[in-house]
């Protein structure tokens, strides 16, 4: 078939017509969808810039930040859009937190708590602001030398009696002799709960048969101290039945013959207690001197207690105690063991 040359030249042309206008809606399809896609409102990009405008009109500086990370955060579910792939500028994290305003520095006070649950303050810790922490130092330190006795009279086992000693020592210028003399009431009262905690603790000890001397002597001078602090006859029976049962084992002994002749002598058995004081005494033990001297007072027989410690300070010119004492007597007292207090 034949087309005339007319129709063919008009078909042609609206061909050509056709395909003009389908490129064109082409071109205009994406020219839209590339501004579309140029003004896509995302969350992250709307929140990003926001920020942007917000530190720009801090700081007057057309400077970039950092871009929000997870400082920024949103209620709502956020879907991912496309979007175009213009450069951000981004700062580093140091910078982008020295943009932003600092809040004020706050002192903040923890509250601490004792054992019973009371509130207070650690001083220690420095959460006081203008208030020096305490500071403590220890100039003299002293320490309880260690002290190990023979347990029994024939075994090998070894008793640590370092606390018992070192409390002897304390007490007994306080305690030794009647009437005790303490500085306070105080001194006086805890003397008393720890001596008998003490003494608790070594009884065991010193009422097994084969007991040591070391155990027995101790055992009887905190026993005869108990005896003086009023704290019942069961404290005197057993000072008595500690140191005979050291007598037995050394009978020779100085120590153990003063302590029982001064428990007879305050006692009052005057004349039983100088076999033994005087055995004391016969080896230099000043300690039982004395202690006949206060026999000698409390038996009416005044010039003989002074007439021996007048001697006795002859042998010990030095000795203040016995000064003391001598002016007790002169000044018509009985007890020559009642000394000033800070003896």
């Amino acid at each position: 078939m034949t087309v005339p040359s007319f129709l063919h030249t008009s078909l042609i042309s609206q061909l050509i017509k056709r395909s003009l206008y389908i490129s064109c809606l082409g071109a205009f399809a994406i020219a839209t969808t590339a501004q579309a896609d140029t003004n896509a409102s995302s969350p992250y990009i709307d929140l990003y810039q926001n920020q942007v405008n917000t530190n720009q009109a801090n700081t007057n500086t057309a400077s970039t930040v950092a871009a929000p990370s997870a400082r920024i955060r949103s209620t709502q579910r956020i879907t991912p859009v496309r979007t175009s792939n213009r450069p951000v500028a981004t700062t580093s994290t140091a910078q982008a937190q020295a943009a932003q305003p600092q809040e004020p520095k706050t002192h903040v006070i923890r509250p601490v708590y004792n054992k019973a649950g009371a509130q207070g303050i650690d001083l220690l810790s420095g959460q006081l602001p203008q208030i020096p922490t305490p500071k403590l130092s220890v100039s003299d330190i002293t320490y309880v030398p260690t002290i190990k006795i023979p347990q029994t009279q024939y075994g090998s086992e070894q008793l640590d009696v370092s606390l018992i000693d070192d409390f002897i020592a304390e007490i007994s210028p306080h305690a030794r002799h009647y009437p005790p003399n303490f500085n306070n009431v105080s001194q006086r009262y805890y003397s008393k709960l720890k001596l008998k905690e003490l003494e608790e603790w070594l009884r065991p000890y010193a009422d097994a048969p084969n007991a040591s001397y070391d155990v027995l002597l101790r055992a009887a001078k905190l026993n005869g101290m108990g005896r003086n602090l009023d704290l019942g006859s069961d404290f005197t029976i057993r000072a008595s039945t500690y140191v005979s049962r050291a007598l037995t084992q050394q009978p020779d002994s100085a120590e153990a013959n003063f302590l029982y002749g001064m428990m007879l002598s305050e006692g009052g058995g005057f004349n039983e207690s100088k076999k033994y004081l005087n055995k004391a005494a016969a080896q230099g033990y000043i300690e039982a001197e004395q202690s006949l001297a206060q026999a000698d007072l409390l038996s009416d027989r005044r010039g003989d207690a002074l007439a021996r410690l007048k001697r006795l300070q002859q042998q010990q010119p030095n000795n203040r105690q016995i000064q003391q004492q001598i002016a007790l007597v002169e000044n018509g007292k009985y007890y020559i063991w009642d000394l000033s207090q800070d003896n």
